[in-house]
């Protein structure tokens, strides 16, 4: 691509081996290794006054990037000078499109029509559907009120302006706040359809749950406090819906703690290896080591020579998905881009569950809810 670019990780005291398997591995990237859990904001925000580019992106770990999305946003950015921060069209590991790619800022009443399922009746409305911005098209660029914090790519004068995130949202909500006060400042969220990603979610945090309760309405009452504590009616009803929708959330949550959220797919299904033959070889090194076991119902291959090979053809694998009644498929880094990987898990969402295998990993991942946590199969 011929973009200068600087890698920053910030790893908020994760218990599970991530400092030695990754410090050898990426030399060129700068590691910063917390002692405590310090938030999603003020973690960001630590590592501010290193970068020198003219642009940064925040961006989530559970996530998969193509090959050409920092181009397009760049170009977009340039074309558009009044562009302070900017998202993009987020898929969920099973392919579905993600709503908060594009939202409005949530006030009491576009909070309530959600609350009250008019969103969900008129998924459309200019109205109703704003929590949102159903009424804007998911293909096409448009400006936005708030944007995920799960990709995030801001101007350096954005960032001159706002300081990053608010440090006092720890996680939830603080993409919201910098939204706000991006537009505040004179300038403008954009959602750009122009390109995709995959965004696994309930890897952090699962809906739902007693930990999401609190942090995400924790959240959004200090998010009212901070902007709306001079408007006392308006700040009243803000209140009341933020505790109307957390009891229905807490309520939800009875309800489907009965349900085991430790894999959200069957890893048992018949799976098709999308890869050459070497690939498959270590997949199958791999898969054998699973619990339960993953039943391999054979691969799907690849000539690198021919752009029209089956893994480009999408009527040749769903032909595959039908005839060997194959539940999932198994997608490995190097074989195909990720941006025709991201292609197909869109196309074929709901017709398979998906997995990805990284290269010189010794793991495969999956993730086809994106309220749970998903499937993680590793080599002992």
């Amino acid at each position: 691509m011929g973009i200068k670019a600087e890698v920053f990780v910030v790893d908020n005291h994760s218990a599970d081996g991530s400092r030695e398997y990754l410090s050898g591995k990426f030399p060129k990237v700068v590691f910063k290794w917390n002692m405590t859990n310090e938030g999603f904001g003020k973690a960001s925000n630590s590592v501010l006054k290193e970068t020198k580019g003219d642009y940064i992106l925040f961006l989530n770990p559970d996530t998969i990037v193509p090959e050409d999305c920092f181009e397009k946003c760049l170009s977009f950015f340039e074309k558009n000078q009044n562009c302070g921060s900017l998202g993009v069209h987020m898929l969920d590991g099973g392919g579905r499109f993600l709503k908060e790619s594009k939202r409005g800022f949530p006030s009491p009443l576009i909070s309530l029509f959600k609350m009250a399922g008019l969103a969900g009746l008129f998924p459309s409305s200019k109205i109703f559907a704003r929590y949102y911005e159903g009424h804007l098209p998911k293909n096409k660029n448009n400006e936005v009120d708030v944007l995920s914090g799960a990709f995030m790519m801001l101007s350096k004068k954005a960032i001159s302006l706002t300081g990053g995130f608010d440090e006092n949202f720890f996680m939830y909500g603080e993409d919201v706040d910098l939204s706000f006060r991006i537009k505040k400042a004179g300038l403008s969220n954009y959602y750009l359809s122009d390109t995709c990603i995959l965004h696994f979610k309930g890897e952090s945090t699962q809906k739902f749950s007693s930990d999401y309760i609190k942090h995400f309405y924790g959240a959004m009452e200090l998010f009212v406090k901070k902007h709306y504590s001079n408007k006392k009616a308006l700040l009243f009803f803000m209140k009341i819906a933020i505790a109307l929708n957390k009891l229905i959330a807490s309520v939800k949550m009875k309800i489907t703690s009965k349900r085991s959220n430790t894999s959200n797919q069957d890893i048992h299904l018949n799976t098709a290896v999308v890869a050459g033959q070497q690939k498959f070889n270590e997949c199958l090194h791999l898969i054998k080591h699973a619990s339960p076991p993953v039943l391999i119902a054979g691969r799907i291959g690849i000539d690198l020579n021919d752009k029209d090979a089956a893994i480009g053809n999408i009527d040749a694998i769903e032909s595959c998905i039908k005839k060997n009644e194959i539940g999932q498929l198994l997608f490995c880094e190097g074989e195909i881009s990720y941006k025709k990987i991201i292609q197909l898990t869109e196309k074929l969402s709901g017709k398979t569950n998906f997995l990805f295998h990284a290269n010189e990993s010794n793991s495969i991942v999956g993730g086809n809810d994106k309220n749970a946590k998903g499937i993680f199969i590793v080599k002992p």
